[in-house]
């Protein structure tokens, strides 16, 4: 010990003192004795002179490490009940160790030469130095866990020596504990056969019990291996108990019960799909349950036939890969249009507004929903940009009509006007993000959504009336069934239904694209109020300079494998025309998705489009986009288009893969 101590003490003078005895030598041979002897008197009295310094320092030090020992414990003198370790600041190397430490780090002395990192591997004091007194994360030493607390000391010497005391608080047992609690925390899970009613529609009461019965094994086979508690709830219900260590398991592969499923279909061919929703990490079962329900209501909005797990902050979604099949009631449309009348009679004023650069579909959708204010004597305004929106024809045609007259107004002048008796009903979206104006949403308190997107997990909350149907074309085939139920034909303007049957042609494509039954239906609807789908097909017509640049953008497309084309351009281009080359893209021969890729000021902007198996909204989310299976596109900020398309073969990759 008083070897590595006097190590330690070593200030680097020894080769003064050999210089100083060398030139001695040489001046006693050179014949210069005097001088010599004051030389050699001056060398002693310096030696003499440095051991007592040097003993000086080795009891400093000694008191030193004593202070810090004591400052290790409770009460001065005790035996310190961890083990305990000084280390110099400036390099981590070990000064001193208790027997405690020195046994369980398998040291050889409780002076050494080592440094902490390497008996605690990874190990950091910049939380010390900081001027922290515990450590942020655990270490672990011969096979038990420690959490680390500590302080920062200075000696009295002249050199100001600063060390830092450690102590090791064993909490392996807590540990075990603490993990046993989290690995056997319960996950409520609710589990929906989502299209049920279509499976056993036409179907007698024996072929029913015998689907029930294959759907009844399917799921209990899949849940056998996680030791939870199963029960049926209703006749396409379940609800799963289980813990949360097998959850790791169960998400690894994917929940493959939502494949599994699939094998089972009816009579008529129809697969059967499963939705389901998972709370995780609730206070109580209460809690567990209420977070599987909003979690499965979110795998119903974003198309059905997935898994989501809902948390105390976020969802995490599995599957959602195919297509939605259309899956809609006329029942929920008759009851939203009465509970959109009951609150627009009971509003000072309603201001409408869809998403930002607001295209055909936001503002046939706004139209429709001014027509139910006008129709209740309730001031209704649509909130627009006039000068960043992709349906300038439109928007100019309405107000030319008399009761469009004072309509469109600014966010600003929104935010002027509204009171606490506003209503703010968004069309077109569901992401509060995406909206014409945050502002105006966040001062609103009476919120209404009337969407067709997949729900993303930022989607507006809280709302008073929420019309969301991710089966339906478009938001103005929903407005258009709302006007069906709430006012007779002779209230909906020509120009209104027009505005419509414009939005229901974007969004379809002309119909060729996420067409159902109702849709044509509201068609029908609005062609008898005046609506003129020739009409309404001029108002997606470009000049022939803005046809000239979406084949600029067409030719800038390139193959991704052997069926998706990506454009990536250099230049920003108007959206409407990105959206349209994407469409355009599609009409090539082996073509199934398509990906227009522009810069857009700050930000990048993504159109994508499919018609195979690709589902671009999935591929898109991870980069923040939404949308549907068909259509989706993103704005990804702060960075470069190159990079973009990067991520986007990256989420391409991975969607196949999996």
């Amino acid at each position: 010990m008083n070897k590595k101590l006097g190590n330690a003490l070593n200030t680097g003078v020894w080769p003064f003192f050999v210089g100083l005895v060398g030139f001695t030598v040489a001046t006693a041979v050179l014949g210069e004795y005097v001088l010599a002897a004051v030389e050699s008197v001056v060398t002693a009295l310096g030696f003499v002179l440095y051991m007592l310094y040097r003993s000086f320092r080795r009891k400093q030090l000694q008191n030193f490490l004593q202070k810090v020992t004591n400052e290790a414990t409770h009460a001065d003198g005790a035996k310190s009940p961890f083990p305990t370790v000084l280390v110099r600041m400036a390099d981590g190397g070990i000064v001193y160790a208790n027997t405690d430490f020195v046994r369980r780090a398998e040291l050889n002395d409780t002076f050494t030469t080592r440094k902490i990192e390497d008996v605690l591997p990874g190990f950091s004091l910049e939380w010390l130095s900081s001027g922290k007194t515990e450590s942020p994360y655990d270490v672990t030493l011969s096979g038990r866990r420690y959490r680390i607390h500590g302080a920062v000391v200075k000696g009295d010497d002249p050199q100001n020596t600063q060390l830092g005391v450690l102590y090791l608080a064993d909490l392996t047992e807590l540990y075990q504990v603490r993990d046993e609690y989290i690995r056997s925390r319960p996950v409520v899970s609710v589990i929906l056969v989502d299209n049920y009613d279509e499976l056993t529609r036409n179907m007698t009461e024996a072929a029913i019990s015998g689907l029930n019965a294959r759907i009844n094994d399917a799921i209990i086979k899949w849940s056998e291996k996680y030791h939870g508690l199963l029960r049926r709830l209703e006749k396409n219900r379940f609800l799963l108990v289980f813990e949360k260590r097998d959850l790791k398991q169960a998400s690894e592969e994917k929940f493959s019960i939502l494949e599994a499923v699939h094998e089972i279909t009816s009579p008529s061919g129809l697969a059967a799909s499963i939705s389901f929703g998972l709370g995780v990490d609730a206070a109580t079962f209460e809690e567990g349950y209420a977070f599987a329900t909003l979690a499965l209501e979110m795998a119903l909005s974003r198309g059905g036939d997935q898994a989501v797990v809902k948390d105390r902050m976020n969802f995490s979604f599995y599957g959602g890969r195919s297509k939605e099949t259309e899956r809609r009631s006329k029942v929920r449309s008759r009851v939203t249009a009465g509970s959109m009348l009951e609150l627009i009679g009971q509003s000072s004023e309603v201001f409408v507004m869809g998403h930002k650069n607001a295209d055909l579909d936001a503002v046939g959708a706004a139209v429709g929903i001014v027509c139910l204010c006008r129709k209740r004597g309730t001031p209704a305004y649509i909130v627009l940009d006039m000068e960043d929106n992709s349906a300038g024809e439109l928007i100019r045609q309405i107000r030319a009509t008399a009761e469009y007259k004072n309509v469109f107004i600014s966010a600003q002048e929104a935010l002027l006007r509204c009171d606490n008796r506003s209503t703010l009903v968004v069309v077109d979206t569901n992401r509060p993000d995406q909206v014409e104006s945050r502002n105006l949403l966040e001062t609103v308190h009476r919120v209404c959504v009337v969407d067709h997107h997949r729900r993303a997990a930022d989607y507006i909350t809280p709302v008073v009336v929420n019309l969301h149907e991710p089966y339906a074309s478009s938001a103005s085939e929903l407005v258009t069934e709302m006007l069906q139920h709430a006012l007779e034909k002779k209230d909906v303007l020509p120009i209104e239904a027009k505005a419509l049957m414009a939005g229901i042609f974007l969004d379809t494509k002309s119909f060729n694209v996420r067409t159902g039954e109702r849709t044509f239906e509201a068609a029908a609807y609005l062609r008898q109020l005046g609506a003129d789908p020739v009409d309404a097909k001029k108002l997606l017509q470009n000049n022939l300079d803005d046809t000239r640049l979406k084949y600029k953008i067409i030719d800038c497309a390139r193959l991704y494998g052997n069926d998706i084309a990506i454009s990536m351009l250099a230049d920003e281009v108007p959206r409407p025309l990105a959206a349209q080359a994407a469409d355009a893209l599609l009409d090539i021969s082996g073509i199934n998705a398509s990906f227009v890729v522009y810069p857009s000021g700050d930000r990048v902007i993504v159109s994508a489009r499919s018609i195979g198996d690709a589902n671009v909204q999935v591929i898109l989310e991870p980069l923040g986009g939404g949308g549907n299976a068909a259509t989706a596109g993103a704005q990804i900020p702060d960075t470069t288009v190159k990079d973009v398309v990067q991520q986007i073969t990256q989420s391409i990759k991975k969607f196949y893969e999996e």
